[in-house]
């Protein structure tokens, strides 16, 4: 059996990796290709396009990049046509997965559909293409089989997969700051993005409050995929740890995080965290034109309330940033942030998730082949 698997960014390599392990350990026999990065080529995919080469942000960028976009599909449909697989999982990454959820779909292909794109917060018109092309939804979010059931659209919710990345019985460790070159001292969490755009915008902004917080070292979770020089405007006195954001996540005191998937790692893990966002100047006014949603944290949106504080566009800015992290030093708000965060795991239900969606598209495809 051969299955292709679609990731176009870091999360989706991670939620597709433990996807890719779950699906072997269940049939030892499965030959998988796909798209994503070192983590899934580590659970045996064969990568054929690293999502480093695919990360375009925003509706200005991807106009800015039209040709090269046009030519990944060329390649990506080329690569299925050659593998054949009995199926595709499309992970998240709607703009891209969707068109090529059409291709597959014409070609008789089964076409799984694992962490939905979010339609519920703009272009809910997507449910009707989605419907006719996905033979089968996988979401991770409590919410979302509510939302599809109004669609009349039976989804499987198989809870969220980072509660299988997340370690819960890992302990804050000196080995860590150790292998860091990092003191005793109090650390300030910096997570600027995994996007070229994300990093040069927030990053300065971050790094604007090492003078506010002397008895803290600044420590930045680095990707090493992306371009290094971005990371220059830190200066010599913040460190860069590559690669170990969980290990950050753990040890650090307080967080500066960009919105995405990170804030809700950041969460799970426990960490009281500001949140923040700076976009373009016109893909965040067509932004606000489109989306419908309250809040663009994870955490926020799977509460449906604010438990942390989310800084966007105007909002990013010394002040306001200065304050709320201030919020964050005091016991009270910080155990109050702490006990939002119980309950956001409990929301989420158990780990598992890629246990259990490997077995239901495993099943599907026994009883269709």
């Amino acid at each position: 059996m051969k299955i292709f698997i679609i990731s176009g960014e870091a999360s989706g390599d991670l939620h597709g990796a433990n996807l890719a392990k779950a699906l072997c350990a269940q049939n030892p026999d499965l030959e998988l290709q796909g798209w994503g990065g070192e983590l899934m080529e580590n659970q045996g995919v064969k990568v054929l396009k690293h999502y480093k080469e695919l990360a375009f942000m925003g509706f200005a960028e991807v106009v800015a990049n039209l040709r090269t976009i046009r030519a990944n599909f060329a390649l990506c449909k080329e690569q299925i046509a050659d593998f054949q697989p009995d199926a595709v999982i499309l992970i998240d990454y709607p703009g891209f997965n969707l068109r090529m959820a059409e291709f597959i779909k014409e070609r008789g292909i089964k076409v799984f559909y694992y962490i939905s794109p979010q339609v519920w917060a703009w272009k809910e018109s997507r449910v009707k293409k989605i419907k006719k092309l996905v033979d089968r939804m996988f979401v991770i979010l409590p919410f979302e089989k509510d939302f599809y059931a109004k669609h009349h659209y039976d989804v499987d919710f198989v809870g969220h997969p980072l509660l299988d990345a997340i370690d819960p019985d890992a302990e804050e460790s000196s080995a860590f700051r150790k292998l860091n070159g990092l003191t005793d001292a109090p650390i300030m969490a910096l997570l600027p993005g995994s996007r070229r755009q994300e990093i040069s915008r927030m990053l300065p902004i971050m790094c604007d409050m090492k003078t506010h917080f002397p008895d803290h070292q600044f420590v930045i979770g680095g990707l090493r995929h992306a371009d290094q020089s971005l990371y220059e405007v830190a200066g010599s006195d913040v460190k860069i740890v590559f690669d170990q954001t969980y290990p950050l996540f753990l040890n650090a005191d307080i967080g500066m995080v960009t919105s995405g998937t990170a804030t809700l790692e950041a969460a799970l893990h426990g960490l009281p965290q500001v949140v923040c966002y700076k976009g373009g100047a016109i893909s965040y006014w067509i932004a606000r034109m489109l989306v419908k949603i309250k809040y663009i944290s994870l955490v926020n949106l799977i509460m449906d309330r604010e438990i942390v504080t989310e800084l966007i566009q105007s909002d990013l800015n010394t002040t306001k940033l200065l304050q709320e992290l201030k919020k964050l030093e005091s016991a009270e708000d910080r155990g109050t942030v702490l006990a939002d965060y119980k309950s956001l795991k409990e929301k989420l239900g158990g780990g598992g998730a890629s246990q259990r969606t490997a077995s239901l598209m495993l099943k599907i495809l026994q009883e269709t082949n």
